[in-house]
């Protein structure tokens, strides 16, 4: 299914990170991680705190349209080419971290990474349970959620 989407569908483009999660090669999870955080640097350095919560309030709405309709087209619950959720985790992590601790910019990205990728209770109830664009999105919010607040605890246990 997937020989028939095209990257000019805007859903498609947008739910495989501009066409990343096509590429079979790479670990697209993991790069689409990567490449979420100089967008979300570049957002933070030109524009406020408040724009940048709107733009990852837009992207949470978008991403689940957007994935949802991908999801449905590929028939594949979640299928590793939609990378949009990976997107939206790395910049819900991110939103606590300083644009110029890259010591924290780099634990926030393992962190994240691991947690979406083992999926502990009750990411993995959620990854397994809910369906559609949402269930897509909502076990790497949980994810995010969770980095946060170790980055939290590790961030007090040091000062």
């Amino acid at each position: 299914m997937l020989n028939n989407l095209k990257l000019s569908n805007i859903c498609y483009f947008f739910a495989t990170g501009f066409g990343l999660g096509t590429i079979s090669w790479l670990p697209v999870g993991t790069v689409a991680s990567l490449l979420a955080i100089p967008i979300w640097w570049v957002l933070m350095y030109l524009f406020s705190y408040d724009f940048y919560c709107l733009f990852l309030m837009i992207g949470i709405g978008v991403g689940i349209y957007f994935c949802d309709k991908t999801n449905k087209i590929i028939g594949i619950h979640d299928h590793k080419s939609i990378v949009w959720d990976e997107f939206v985790g790395m910049w819900i992590t991110l939103i606590i971290v300083p644009i110029h601790s890259w010591l924290l910019i780099i634990v926030a990205f393992f962190l994240f990474r691991i947690l979406d990728i083992i999926k502990p209770w009750p990411i993995s109830w959620c990854d397994r349970r809910i369906r559609n664009g949402f269930g897509i999105i909502i076990d790497d919010i949980l994810a995010s959620i969770v980095s946060i607040y170790i980055i939290l605890l590790l961030s007090n246990l040091y000062d």
